[in-house]
């Protein structure tokens, strides 16, 4: 029996985690986007009749109270949207005090969070090497609004995270329809080391979320993506 999946924010992303849906156990039962849900007004108790988890992929300013209605209203999401954690605290209270369940992450691409951890052990092994500095770069598409990205934001918090304490510079292009490329980098004057991660489409990110969506069904509490990452294969 399929479980039912509620789209909160019917862009690419959207429409690609509909199209997946499917071979995931899910049968896409409502769709919320900005016109048919101006101030959350759209997610109400009978839109969501006979729904197991929602996925939200929508801008920051509308995320946190997307959350926190869903959550309300027993219905237990994964969150894709960056740009708002700063209201994280506030947002992963109400799921808590309505005993619903919540993943988020800054990228649900399961090939990006394994990149993040090849990132992290570099940094270990260069940080005990002076004479190597870092940097990170990224390219997204020009309709991404936050710069740098959450990804590349973390991927620095774990460099520093790994021990890595020197200069290290973020920059952050936005141009055209590119999906996604992450590059860290580690520079000497002898050499030049380069990790990167290169999304072909968002097909990657929507698998994961599709993951995330199933897993956290019927279960209560906040999680980041990467903590579970080990429960999803």
């Amino acid at each position: 029996m399929s479980l039912g999946l509620a789209i909160v924010g019917c862009g690419k992303m959207g429409r690609m985690i509909a199209q997946l849906a499917p071979e995931y156990g899910f049968e896409v039962r409502a769709k919320f986007n900005r016109e048919n849900n101006l101030h959350d007004a759209a997610i109400a108790a009978e839109s969501l009749r006979g729904i197991d988890a929602a996925v939200e992929f929508t801008t920051p300013d509308a995320a946190p109270d997307n959350l926190r209605r869903l959550a309300l209203l027993g219905v237990n999401a994964i969150c894709g949207t960056t740009g708002w954690y700063e209201r994280l605290p506030a947002v992963k209270e109400s799921v808590l005090a309505a005993g619903a369940g919540l993943v988020y992450g800054p990228n649900f691409s399961i090939g990006v969070n394994v990149f993040m951890q090849t990132v992290a052990h570099a940094a270990c092994f260069f940080a005990k090497y002076p004479e190597y500095e870092a940097w990170g770069w990224e390219i997204h598409h020009a309709a991404k609004r936050d710069a740098p990205s959450g990804t590349l934001k973390r991927l620095a918090e774990q460099i520093r995270a790994s021990g890595y304490d020197r200069s290290l510079t973020l920059t952050a292009n936005r141009a055209g329809a590119h999906p996604g490329t992450h590059e860290i980098g580690f520079d000497s004057v002898a050499e030049t080391i380069t990790l990167r991660h290169t999304a072909r489409s968002r097909e990657g990110f929507a698998r994961g979320a599709l993951r995330a969506a199933r897993w956290v069904a019927g279960k209560q509490g906040v999680f980041e993506f990467r903590e579970i990452l080990g429960e999803l294969s």
